[in-house]
């Protein structure tokens, strides 16, 4: 369930199914009906397990720091539908989603997408309706059979590759690594980040395949740490950066910001722009993203973490921003993922977890969580919006993670409490 999408469908008399039905025929049939709007747009694609959202934020602050109209497309959203879609960092209007709404019900797309495949088109819509100078596009599960796969884009971006959506994409490496690298287009590049050599093989045997040229961290390109911040060299472009300072926390964001700088001098190449250091320095210190590793109010900190890759990573932030302090967990996690996993790694710098319910008919109960847990202190939390605040109050460092389902409604009812 999106959140608010309904609202549009039922007052344009547009619908679509609440499932997942891997596959484009439907997309491009619904796309062609409304004008092919995918066409209009110059994109930009990413797809992988972790570190899409931060590499596009990232991608987005540069590109608008050199002055272009920047199109975004991710998902799930943080609060509601219209935040999937923005421009220039604005999330689509009422008026502006009733607008693509009212093209769609014309065109006759009515019944013949899901719901995901819907927001697909009309965040298309939308970027052609405004007249962006790039489209900044996010898969939602897999790459290959995603509806937003329907996109030539200037430059594909994978930044890294794990066992995610295992009923849909496979149970192994190789599997989810085809899915991913289906976003790879004739002739047109890809960059990658650091992925195992099971995923990277079936990577780079597509790219052989489409001609397209591939771009790796560590290789082409890297970032390294300096006494004045982080400095970012790119071998093809013979481009370096240095006296990089990022906002976004942990290590693992400056692959993240490495993928984005590499984008964008693909993009600069082709839309003939002369990248400036001075701005890139700027919008590195400017992104920033709800999600990850946010703090909502003071000590409370909320990060979308919600597989063993993205855990690991939350722990490695951890251990780094708070060396040696008592961590408290509010944790809720959807059944289908690694349950066990994600807890172990968590279980790494805390002994003290609470479980919570969360509306989501995949969530696993906080009872069963609890039960799964290896901490010795540990209960299922009722009221999480009074113990944040009074964690906060009482300035003890306390982290929500686990599903970022939970994560939207932990934001959305402390924000509003709290305001």
């Amino acid at each position: 369930m999106i959140p608010k999408l309904n609202y549009y469908k039922e007052h344009w008399h547009v619908h679509s199914d609440d499932v997942i039905k891997p596959g484009l025929t439907a997309m491009k049939e619904a796309l062609s009906l409304v004008g092919n709007p995918e066409q209009l747009v110059p994109t930009v694609h990413l797809a992988g397990t972790n570190g899409k959202g931060s590499t596009l934020t990232f991608l987005e602050a540069i590109a608008k720091e050199h002055g272009l109209c920047v199109g975004k497309f991710m998902s799930p959203c943080i609060v509601d539908v219209h935040d999937q879609i923005q421009v220039d960092g604005q999330a689509i209007s009422q008026a502006a989603m009733d607008k693509v709404f009212q093209q769609m019900q014309r065109a006759g797309l009515s019944g013949k997408l899901t719901d995901f495949e819907l927001l697909t088109v009309a965040a298309f819509l939308h970027f052609s309706n405004s007249n962006v100078d790039i489209a900044l596009i996010e898969a939602g599960m897999g790459g290959l059979l995603d509806s937003t796969n329907v996109v030539i884009p200037i430059v594909s971006i994978i930044p890294s590759i794990a066992l995610e959506h295992t009923q849909f994409l496979g149970d192994t490496l190789a599997s989810i690594a085809h899915h991913k690298a289906g976003i790879i287009k004739e002739q047109r590049p890809v960059i990658i980040g650091e992925l195992p050599e099971e995923a990277k093989r079936v990577v780079e045997q597509e790219a052989i395949q489409k001609k397209a040229a591939i771009f790796e961290l560590g290789y082409h390109f890297s970032v390294v740490q300096t006494s004045n911040g982080e400095c970012y060299r790119n071998n093809k472009h013979l481009y370096e950066i240095s006296n990089l300072q990022r906002t976004m926390k942990g290590t693992h964001q400056a692959n993240n910001m490495a993928l984005a700088i590499t984008a964008f001098l693909e993009v600069a190449a082709t839309l003939n722009i002369a990248p400036s250091s001075a701005a890139i320095r700027q919008a590195i210190k400017n992104a920033a993203i709800l999600g990850r590793f946010e703090e909502i109010i003071p000590f409370i900190i909320v990060d979308g973490a919600h597989n063993p890759a993205s855990v690991a990573k939350l722990v490695e932030t951890i251990q780094h921003e708070f060396p040696n302090e008592a961590i408290t967990f509010v944790v809720g996690i959807l059944a289908d993922k690694d349950v066990q996993q994600i807890l172990r790694l968590l279980e790494q710098v805390s002994d003290h977890f609470y479980f919570v319910d969360f509306d989501n008919s995949r969530a696993m109960a906080a009872e069963q969580l609890m039960a799964l847990s290896n901490a010795t202190k540990k209960a299922v939390l009722l009221d999480y919006v009074s113990f944040l605040q009074q964690q906060s109050t009482n300035k003890e460092h306390t982290i929500v993670a686990g599903s970022l389902y939970l994560l939207t409604a932990v934001r959305n009812r402390l924000l509003i409490e709290d305001a």
